[in-house]
């Protein structure tokens, strides 16, 4: 094995080292209700089992097909004997692993007097520490970071995004490569968008407006910028294409999410997100982390010695900055459209990663400490995640156990029902429904709507008070901690309408 394999395949065990221990102190935080239960984020948990019990497939989704994110959690449900919690925990430290390989790309090759394995590691470290001061529960908290690690929040996206600037850097590094890379970036965007058209506004906008930057001011690789900037567009354009197939499929397109006589209500938004976010110590040092890396990002365009660098440097702190305006122009109010903010201006430290200016002896034994810290740390995050992961959660198992001995249909609203619904033996036992026993189509199987009727119901602090078309009192309340179960008998309800 030569010199260069062995350091890439530290990198790499370092890097994963530097992925179990940010998702072990994401998951020993209040930010494991969004990693492991939140209703929102078993959406993906819950298409993959549904996928793999051979359920017919109908299911009602959003403008996100999570077509990448599907197919590795049932991968890893059909490889692994875990839990849901589990497989969660497994899949978060999978997607920083995966962020870092797209970060590697974005680095360049190694070669004399660069350290791109070195900051690469560095970069995903740094990701690391921004993701470990979010803490709170809540989903829609300017904590954008601990996003990727979920599988709902665009974890493939990002990494996609990340993936599109490393071909495009590779390919104004290494044009002798500029067929394949070209084919390469087709590619990534055509499945990006097609699973998530938020790549085109993470994307395909800020790095086609980075390319025709670039091409005004180098004349000699005009051709090539403008030729990667048109593969950009062509990709995009065919993973919408793609979608069409899919249509039965979208429950919303998303084009109501865009409200641009809104910007005011949204600028105010993220506003408040970004002054309550402000609130803590950690909070400040994440927000310095990201100022002087946006800082650093726009000396290193100024500074940048080639346009790979530039290239880099300007989506480190141009495509972030294009990305928050473009979501106040089109009055959005959900901070999980802003992560560009967190994952791009970490690239500026694989933009020109140079070797430090050391003898090679220092050079080796300061990477051999800081490798020893980092695997000691992620060992050490081995028994946290684990230990999140298998948390007893006795109101659910007692929910969870009710049910399945029942053999009987029930239903529930939305942020109650979904994780009960993961864990049954059989999910169809519990079906969505609003608070007037009406079929709420919404991230979920139509199929579970055929039973038709239902014969209990399940409520926590969450549910909306029902509105039932027949109102009565239920034979039994089971009491199951902070879920009840209004046992209605042998008399079933019927549902209502399905809606989406």
């Amino acid at each position: 094995m030569t010199r260069a394999w062995v350091r890439e395949l530290a990198g790499w065990m370092l890097a994963a080292a530097a992925a179990l221990a940010t998702a072990a102190s994401v998951a020993s935080s209040a930010r494991a209700e969004l990693l492991f239960r939140d209703g929102d984020s078993l959406v993906v948990a819950l298409l993959a089992r549904s996928a793999l019990a051979g359920e017919p497939f109908d299911w009602a989704l959003s403008s996100v097909l999570f077509i990448p994110e599907a197919i590795v959690f049932a991968g890893l449900d059909a490889g692994l004997p875990l839990g849901a919690e589990g497989l969660l925990a497994v899949s978060a430290v999978l997607n920083v692993l995966a962020l870092y390989g797209a970060i590697r790309l974005v680095a360049g090759r190694s070669r004399e007097g660069r350290a791109a394995v070195a900051w690469s590691v560095a970069t995903v470290i740094v990701f690391g520490v921004i993701a470990a001061t979010e803490t709170s529960s809540s989903r829609d908290a300017l904590e954008l970071a601990s996003l990727p690690l979920t599988t709902t929040y665009y974890a493939a996206t990002v990494v996609a995004v990340v993936l599109t600037i490393g071909i495009l850097r590779r390919a104004l590094d290494e044009p002798r490569h500029l067929g394949l890379l070209t084919i390469s970036l087709v590619a990534v965007a055509t499945v990006s968008t097609l699973s998530n058209p938020l790549f085109a506004a993470w994307a395909t906008v800020p790095l086609v407006l980075i390319l025709l930057v670039l091409a005004l001011r180098a004349s000699a690789l005009r051709r090539r910028l403008l030729l990667l900037g048109v593969a950009l567009v062509v990709g995009t354009a065919l993973g919408g294409l793609a979608r069409i197939p899919f249509a039965a499929w979208i429950a919303n397109t998303g084009a109501s999410y865009a409200q641009p006589e809104q910007w005011r209500e949204s600028l105010i938004y993220y506003g408040d997100l970004a002054v309550e976010r402000l609130q803590s110590p950690l909070a400040l040092i994440a927000a310095l982390i990201v100022v002087a890396l946006l800082g650093f990002a726009i000396l290193t365009t100024i500074r940048a010695r080639d346009a790979g660098e530039r290239l880099v440097a300007l989506a480190a702190w141009a495509a972030p900055l294009v990305v928050l305006l473009g979501a106040i122009a089109l009055g959005t109010h959900a901070a999980r459209y802003l992560q560009p903010l967190v994952f791009l201006p970490v690239l500026v430290l694989v933009a020109a990663p140079r070797a430090l200016t050391l003898s090679v002896r220092l050079r080796r034994a300061a990477a051999g400490v800081a490798g020893v810290i980092l695997l000691v740390l992620g060992f050490a995050g081995i028994p946290r995640l684990a230990a999140a992961a298998t948390q007893p959660d006795p109101d659910l198992s007692c929910v969870t156990e009710w049910v399945d001995a029942s053999g009987r249909t029930g239903a529930g609203q939305f942020w109650t029902v979904r994780l009960p619904k993961l864990h049954l033996a059989d999910p169809a036992q519990l079906v969505q429904v609003d608070h007037r026993l009406n079929g709420y189509a919404w991230l979920v199987n139509r199929a579970d709507f055929a039973s038709g009727e239902v014969t209990f119901l399940i409520e926590d602090a969450q549910t909306v008070p029902w509105d039932l078309p027949d109102a009565r009192e239920p034979d039994e309340l089971i009491d199951c901690g902070r879920y009840s179960i209004l046992d209605l008998g042998a008399d079933p309800l019927p549902l209502g309408p399905v809606h989406s």
